[in-house]
């Protein structure tokens, strides 16, 4: 397993490199695991080398970019890290009264602590 230290926007990641195995990479983004898949197959020779790794390890955190807003007013990011099941699955709490004017995600969509959710105006 290979460790990996991100700061992407302010925010600390630690993500460790589990296992890779085709297109499959198996990572835990501050705790949490997520199975990843990569642009391109690693062949196991190549995914045991720990330069290889590196890749697997920077595609968790760009998984969090997310669409930019549709619509005008107040963000609402992620609580935490985590998949998309269904979207408006969850009850998010907003420190703002308005209706949702855009959706930022999309079901299946991986998110990482602070990613916008929606936007309310």
């Amino acid at each position: 397993m290979k460790e990996y230290k991100f700061k992407i926007n302010g925010k600390e990641y630690n993500v460790a490199v589990n296992g890779i195995e085709g297109k499959n990479a198996d990572v835990t983004v501050n705790g949490v695991n997520y199975q990843v898949e990569l642009e391109n197959e690693v062949s196991p020779a190549v995914a045991a080398a720990p330069a290889a790794a590196a890749p697997a390890a920077q595609a968790a955190p760009a998984a969090a970019a997310a669409p930019k807003p549709a619509g005008a007013g107040k963000k609402i990011e992620s609580p935490l890290p985590g998949v998309i099941i269904s979207v408006m699955e969850n009850e998010i709490l907003s420190d703002v009264d308005g209706t949702i004017t855009a959706v930022h995600v999309k079901q299946g969509d991986s998110v990482l602590e602070g990613a916008d959710i929606v936007t309310v105006g």
